[in-house]
């Protein structure tokens, strides 16, 4: 590998790139891997980037305007390959970078009455956290909150199905998840727990307007049943007898979407 000073992306401030709580759940660098991971990683100025490893080519596509003052080590695919995980589509783009910092749950719950949060339990998939992320950023989410001890750390994995949204999405992280539904009502949200043996529907219980916490729990056992002590409504989605359940991540996108369109 042959080093060469090289311009990197310009921090480019979105409307939620004021910092994120995922510190506490890694250690050391972060490593990101994939355009869309690592480019929005170089255009969040919340982010303390240490090392870029890149193919010429995958530099080239990079969308940005880059400052001389940041140094890429150039690579060749098979080179970059022993950095990743066994097969992980890195797209020529490896970049190692600090944590995201912590961000108290106060800081998004006064952020928009339309905008839900989604609160995952115990969902511990790297690649079903980065494609609620994904749906969040896609459905205009305040944040996600999940608990400090049950949820995956940043990784390349996880953002690399978040396809940039680790970046813009606030990611709240708790150490209860009951206390932090309990500062969700007291800020106004109507807080709607998915049971798939829940008897209404989330059509029935979601209201018109106001705010919307979703909680979500993880695949095989679902929501813990003190969490969805304070939920004011456990629902269900309408699905087929035929099928058991939906991937969280699924599942997090339809009700997204049924809070996007609601009232309509």
């Amino acid at each position: 590998m042959a080093k060469s000073g090289k311009r990197a992306l310009r921090g480019r401030a979105g409307r939620n790139q004021g910092g994120r709580g995922s510190g506490r759940a890694s250690s050391g660098a972060t490593r990101l891997w994939g355009h869309h991971a690592v480019e929005a990683a170089l255009k969040n100025p919340a982010r303390q980037h240490r090392k870029l490893w890149a193919t010429r080519d995958a530099i080239a596509r990079l969308d940005g305007e880059l400052p001389e003052d940041f140094t890429v080590e150039y690579a060749d695919v098979i080179d970059l390959a022993r950095l990743v995980a066994k097969d992980a589509p890195h797209q020529g783009l490896v970049l190692d970078c600090e944590p995201l910092d912590d961000l108290h749950l106060d800081e998004v719950l006064h952020d928009g009455p339309e905008r839900p949060i989604l609160v995952l339990d115990q969902v511990t998939d790297p690649h079903n956290v980065g494609a609620i992320l994904r749906s969040a950023a896609a459905f205009d989410a305040a944040a996600i909150v999940t608990q400090d001890r049950h949820a995956p750390p940043e990784s390349g994995a996880l953002a690399k199905a978040a396809s940039g949204a680790l970046e813009t999405v606030p990611w709240v992280r708790v150490v209860n998840l009951s206390r932090a539904l309990d500062e969700m009502a007291e800020a106004g949200f109507w807080r709607i727990g998915l049971a798939g043996e829940a008897d209404a529907t989330l059509a029935e219980a979601l209201p018109d307007a106001g705010k919307v916490a979703l909680v979500l729990g993880a695949e095989g056992p679902g929501m813990r049943s003190n969490v969805g002590q304070h939920c004011d409504a456990l629902v269900r989605l309408p699905i087929s007898a035929a099928m058991e359940s939906l991937n969280v991540s699924n599942a997090a996108a339809i009700a997204l979407y049924a809070v996007a369109t609601r009232g309509g």
